[in-house]
Order: structure tokens, then C-alpha cells, then sequence
């Protein structure tokens, strides 16, 4: 770089119009945590959620294997199902028309009156979804490339730290409401620039923050550090597992990440925006079987008293600054070395930012 680069204007933050925009370019053209996969125990199994103001639902089939479809009936437009729930055909709740579990339609009342109609040319509308490490995700978007191009070596790096993942279920889901847009939350997430003014738990009771980084990999910002002196930690970290004296994170362009706490501890965040100013943060915590757990289900409550608690504080605050006329953006600090003094990783999320709105 030869000069400066400046932060995002504050129209991308505050915009309603811009924040329409973003649903279609943005949100419907990305991979989206729909479900965990724990959720779908077996077939006719399903669970309702919505991407980009679309009603979805996965549902397991009979040969096991995840769909998603969106949450309409190719009749007249009905919503097929709601929550959570099984069934082992689908039925339209408002003229009986029926699905099999892999989107084709099965019959209606008197549709063979209908000269010349074709059933099996009537199909729930799919959307493309895969299963990573158990987490469904989904895009809006059939010509996407596969979550793997996206975030290379993410897969295999998150198998390491957690290798029992396949025995992980939800243990507590933690719903998070912050009055500010979501990147903002995203941006004070990916860098720890302020971690050590404004995390005092985090910063002197698990990481080192001296040590710690954010670093590129495609379309995932990956976190690391070194922890700081592990006999102090308030829990037992032998896991049995390698990486147990380490702690990392992978940001999932643009709205999930992992986390890995000492101690192979898995949590997630996850961002679902509601218009400009206000976005949903879930905070995913997972133990063997779900079964209860009282080491993590201390670790959610220290989370949420400390840097939760603390980083709402500074996300709406930075909200307000955004509306205020007297702002402007200012440079970005990125030093060519990295660090923790660093916003490098901000300078790459506003760029995905202003391919994703702009399409520059």
C-alpha cells in the first residue's frame, strides 16, 4: 500500500436502502448457517428457519441424506410447514396437495381430473446446502461454489481442534439482540485491536493478546493466538485431544464463526441481521450428546457476562456514531506485520463488503 485506506462510509451501516440491497446481493448469494444437523435425528425430520427473507426448511430423507427446499407449495403458494416437527410425507395445509421428502409431488385431491396435468413435473423449489462438521448450511444461490473453494483448509483445521465433532449437539443456544448493523458486530468480532482496552477477562485469562492475529484464508478470517498460563484457567482443559492448550476461531464470511476454546471447547456465533440498525447474534454452545455440562455451561455464562456484555456496549455505541453528521471515516491501522494492533482483517471485510453491495 502506498497510502492510507479508509474505513467504510457510514451509508453502508445506516442505509435502509442499501441494507435491501445487501439481501439480494449479499445475503442470497452466500453460504448462510441454516440448522445443525443433530436437529434433523432422523427421516421426515425438519426445521424451519429464513435466509434473506426467504422461509426455508432442511429436512432428512429416507436414505438419510439433508434438503432443503423453500417453504411453499408449487400450488398455491401456501407455507408447507412451520418450527420444528416430522412427517413422514409433506401436505400442504391448505388443499392437501402432498410431497415426498425429496421435494416431488405425490398427489392432490382430484388433480387427475386435469387434462394433461404432470406430476412429475412439479417439484419443491431446492436450495443448495451442505453439511460442515455437522452444521447445515445453506445458498440461495445454485451456480455457488462449494463451502470448501470458500474456506479452504477450514474444514480440516476445525476436524483437528475438534475432532469428536460428530458427537457434538447443541447444549444452549444464546440469543444476543444489539441495536447497530451487522457489520458492525462482524468487524468488532474479526479484529482485537480492542481486546486488551475492552476485554479484561478475555484478554488476561485466556489469550495472550500480544500474540494474537487474524489472517486470510479465501473468504475466512482465521483467528490465532497463544493462550496465557493455562494453570489459571477456571476449568479442567485436558481433553484427551491435541490443541487443548490452544484457543482459535474461523470467521465464515459473512456471518458465522467457529471457536475453539482451551480445552477443545467448541462455541459458534451466529448473525442474523433484522433491518440496518439491529442484528440477532446467537452464541452456540455444544457438549457430547448435548448433555449437560457445568464447565461449559460456565464458559456461556462468563461469555455473556464479560465480553458479550462488554462488546454490545461497544457495537451501539459505534451505531450511534455512525448517524452522527459530525462523522468521517477515518484510516484503517494496518500494519505490513500484522498483529493484534492491526485492522488488516477489517480492511479485507470491507473490501468482501464492497464486492458483495457494490460489485467493486
Amino acid at each position: 500500500m502506498t497510502r492510507p485506506v479508509r474505513a467504510l462510509e457510514a451509508r453502508y451501516y445506516t442505509d435502509p436502502d442499501l441494507f435491501r440491497k445487501e439481501t439480494d446481493n449479499l445475503s442470497a448469494q452466500t453460504w448462510q448457517f441454516g440448522c445443525h444437523a443433530s436437529e434433523l435425528p432422523g427421516p421426515g425430520t425438519y426445521v424451519t428457519f429464513e435466509i434473506a427473507g426467504e422461509s426455508l426448511f432442511a429436512i432428512r430423507g429416507h436414505d438419510g441424506a439433508i434438503r432443503t427446499f423453500h417453504n411453499v407449495c408449487q400450488h398455491r403458494a401456501h407455507q408447507l410447514v412451520s418450527g420444528t416437527g416430522t412427517a413422514r410425507l409433506l401436505v400442504c395445509p391448505y388443499h392437501a396437495w402432498v410431497y415426498e421428502l425429496t421435494g416431488e409431488l405425490r398427489g392432490g385431491p382430484n388433480i387427475n381430473s386435469v387434462p394433461g396435468f404432470d406430476k412429475s413435473s412439479i417439484c419443491l423449489t431446492k436450495v443448495r446446502c451442505e453439511e460442515f462438521l455437522g452444521f447445515v448450511f445453506v445458498n440461495l444461490d445454485p451456480g455457488a461454489a462449494p463451502m470448501d473453494e470458500w474456506f479452504p483448509a477450514a474444514r480440516a483445521e476445525l476436524s483437528e481442534w475438534v475432532p469428536n465433532w460428530g458427537e457434538l449437539k447443541p447444549l444452549e443456544w444464546v440469543r444476543i439482540e444489539e441495536e447497530c448493523n451487522w457489520k458492525v458486530s462482524v468487524e468488532n468480532y474479526s479484529e482485537c485491536y480492542h481486546c486488551q482496552i475492552n476485554h479484561p477477562t478475555f484478554a488476561s485469562g485466556v489469550v495472550k493478546p500480544e500474540t494474537y492475529d487474524i489472517q486470510p484464508q479465501g473468504k475466512c478470517l482465521r483467528h490465532t493466538t497463544e493462550c496465557q498460563d493455562l494453570e489459571q484457567m477456571t476449568y479442567d482443559i485436558r481433553s484427551g485431544f491435541e490443541h487443548f492448550d490452544e484457543y482459535s476461531s474461523w470467521f465464515l464470511w459473512p456471518m458465522f464463526s467457529f471457536q475453539v476454546y482451551p480445552g477443545n471447547v467448541l462455541n459458534t456465533y451466529h448473525w442474523r441481521p433484522r433491518d440496518a440498525g439491529h442484528v440477532t447474534v446467537w452464541r452456540g454452545w455444544y457438549s457430547t450428546d448435548g448433555c449437560e455440562d457445568p464447565k461449559i455451561r460456565q464458559l456461556a455464562i462468563q461469555d455473556r457476562e464479560t465480553t458479550v456484555a462488554e462488546d454490545i456496549r461497544l457495537v451501539e455505541s459505534v451505531q450511534r456514531g455512525l448517524a452522527s453528521r459530525g462523522y468521517r471515516p477515518g484510516p484503517l491501522v494496518i500494519d505490513p506485520c500484522g498483529g493484534v494492533k492491526s485492522e488488516h482483517p477489517i480492511m479485507h471485510l470491507q473490501q468482501w463488503m464492497r464486492e458483495a453491495i457494490d460489485g467493486n
